[in-house]
């Protein structure tokens, strides 16, 4: 069980054009989830090109880049949540409590740039990056350890993972269509 705080540093890769790059290291191996958490790297690096444009235009392509984060993660919370509901996780109770915390966080933070209050996007978006792969690269691995013994046990297989979660795309407007970090 992966537990230590300090490993998201490791985690995170700051060097390329994108704040973060998807790559095995946050994989779950988990298909389905595994594709969502891609997403979430998408549009994380989307928010991020948003505040690098520094004009009008940019702040529109974080306005909409922001509406479709929330959107994709109230989606992509929702599933996960539900499977890990349906599965018996043991945990799921402090997961969701997690989720919940970053939703407030994020509905916070869209309430305060659509205010015209003080908003620093770029720092928004940094926090945003690190609690998502600290949470994928941590916590989301934990629950992954317990679906692969699962699995292991003859109790579960990705066929009934894909039956349980019955969310199955994301609301039409709220994530891109390609699902790739690099723009």
């Amino acid at each position: 069980m992966i537990t230590k705080k300090d490993e998201i540093d490791d985690l995170i890769d700051d060097r390329g054009p994108d704040i973060v790059t998807w790559g095995p290291k946050y994989a779950t191996g988990i298909k389905l989830m595994d594709r969502q958490h891609e997403e979430l790297v998408f549009l994380t690096n989307q928010l991020y090109h948003a505040c690098l444009s520094g004009n009008e235009i940019a702040e529109k392509k974080f306005k909409d880049a922001m509406k479709r984060m929330v959107d994709y993660v109230h989606f992509h919370f929702g599933t996960e949540q539900q499977l890990l509901q349906k599965i018996g996780y043991p945990h799921y109770i402090e997961h969701k409590k997690m989720h919940d915390d970053l939703i407030r966080s994020i509905l916070e933070a869209a309430k305060e740039f659509n205010e015209g209050r003080k908003f620093v996007p770029n720092h928004f978006v940094r926090t945003l990056k690190d609690w998502i792969f600290g949470h994928i690269g941590i916590e989301d691995k934990n629950y992954a350890e317990y679906v692969a013994e699962q699995k292991k046990k003859g109790r579960l297989t990705e066929e009934e993972i894909n039956k349980i979660v019955t969310i199955a795309e994301p609301p039409a407007d709220s994530a891109p269509a390609k699902t790739t970090s690099k723009q």
